[in-house]
């Protein structure tokens, strides 16, 4: 059986938390909770100390595509069209601060940066003559054509990514796509880290990106180096999908349909 996030209501009439959550990691976390998702602003959480109440009324129990923990934050991503991605920060008291708790948050991408408007937010080869049908996100503006290769596209809407391989419905490999200026807004504000989290849940996944290594360490408006920090902690966090820098977008239209193609023969393999 699948695994799946719960939302309950809280039957404790005199407490100020009036939800409580289960999450399906670390052999089940629950938590009461401010309100049922972080739709305008981050909400805070407590855990549940107490044990789950028989009385509580379930308001919604969904599927989970992926729950897991990334050190102090657990990442949710829930089978669902809309209001499918989240994620949990445990914080720590700071050492120098008396009086400090430890604290719980549950924020989506949107809530985050709305939480720190002025801060930024850290937050396998293919036979070469192989036929492959790759899907190309309906959203994508100006899409890689794949031109003198063993390749016919289609488009259509995908949930995550901007090129991939299916297998029926269901999402072999996928790679998104990175302009130099929209990796540095998503590095920027933390839009990158939770499509990492959704990219990891796939068998196979990578960000590519249309640029030198070497640009991101002299991008403007940023402290220096500081863009190049964030992608080591985004890697050494989510290391099942590598971000790739193609140098320029005729590599990357390259590299994507390599990576397409290994990962379509090696599904095809297993």
């Amino acid at each position: 059986m699948a695994p799946t996030f719960v939302v309950a209501r809280n039957p404790d009439p005199d407490s100020t938390l009036p939800y409580l959550l289960r999450l399906p990691v670390d052999g089940g976390i629950e938590l009461k909770a401010r309100a049922p998702w972080p739709a305008t602003a981050r909400v805070y959480c407590h855990p549940l100390e107490e044990g789950w109440p028989e009385a509580a009324e379930v308001v919604e129990e969904v599927p989970v595509r992926r729950c897991a923990r990334r050190g102090r934050a657990v990442d949710l991503v829930l089978d669902r069209a809309r209001q499918n991605r989240s994620q949990f920060v445990f914080t720590e008291p700071h050492a120098n601060r008396r009086g400090g708790r430890p604290m719980i948050f549950w924020q989506t991408a949107r809530t985050a940066r709305r939480a720190r408007p002025g801060q930024r937010v850290p937050t396998v080869r293919a036979a070469a003559g192989a036929a492959l049908e790759i899907t190309i996100d309906s959203r994508e503006r100006y899409p890689y054509r794949f031109a003198n290769r063993p390749v016919t596209t289609q488009r259509s809407a995908l949930a995550i990514g901007d090129y991939a391989v299916l297998d029926g419905d269901r999402l072999v490999a996928a790679v998104e796509r990175k302009t130099f200026e929209d990796l540095v807004k998503s590095l920027i504000d933390g839009t990158l880290g939770f499509q990492l989290a959704e990219l990891s849940a796939l068998p196979a996944a990578a960000v590519v990106v249309e640029e030198r290594y070497a640009a991101l360490a002299a991008a403007a408006r940023v402290t220096p180096g500081w863009p190049c920090e964030l992608v080591a902690q985004l890697q050494v966090r989510y290391q099942s999908v590598p971000i790739v820098f193609a140098d320029s977008r005729k590599l990357a239209e390259d590299w994507t349909h390599r990576y397409l193609a290994a990962a379509a023969a090696f599904h095809a393999d297993g």
